[in-house]
């Protein structure tokens, strides 16, 4: 446990204990209303990794019925954020920046699995990469993300 996780009264990181309580659920228990909406469903999170499989819904495609852009990121920034959250630090950190490459579609019924993982966690800065693949591993979207910590105390 790095210095920066804040430890719960027996030294667990109580945000990461959480999820991996919740692992093989859907994650509708969220703080982000962004997050129920997507309707993911956990499939596994450990300290700088996280992974969360989404069904593409009507609503969330474009007009040619295939997964929009904005919404692969929203996924994208949706779990890498979340994946930080379960880092456990004192503090909250947001979005600086979210650098999306979109490769391959994904159409209404697909089963998609989001990946992330830290890349480097620094004191204030911590870089993280993602990607959307499909069932058989085709890359629909990628990106790398930078957070920033704020002063904003994160309660339990």
């Amino acid at each position: 446990m790095s210095e920066s996780t804040k430890p719960g009264i027996d030294g667990e990181n109580q945000r990461l204990a959480f999820l991996q309580a919740h692992i093989g659920k859907p994650m509708n228990e969220s703080k982000s209303p962004v997050g129920r909406w997507l309707k993911g469903k956990l499939t596994g999170v450990r300290e700088g990794s996280m992974e969360v499989e989404f069904t593409v819904r009507e609503e969330m495609t474009n007009p040619m019925g295939s997964l929009h852009g904005g919404i692969a990121a929203t996924i994208l920034d949706e779990v890498v954020g979340t994946m930080v959250y379960a880092l456990g630090r004192e503090f909250a950190c947001v979005s600086v920046n979210l650098n999306c490459d979109f490769l391959h579609s994904a159409k209404i019924g697909d089963v998609i699995t989001a990946k992330s993982w830290v890349v480097r966690s620094g004191k204030n800065i911590i870089h993280v990469e993602g990607k959307i693949v499909d069932l058989e591993g085709k890359i629909i979207a990628k990106c790398t993300s930078n957070m920033i910590q704020t002063n904003f105390r994160i309660p339990f």
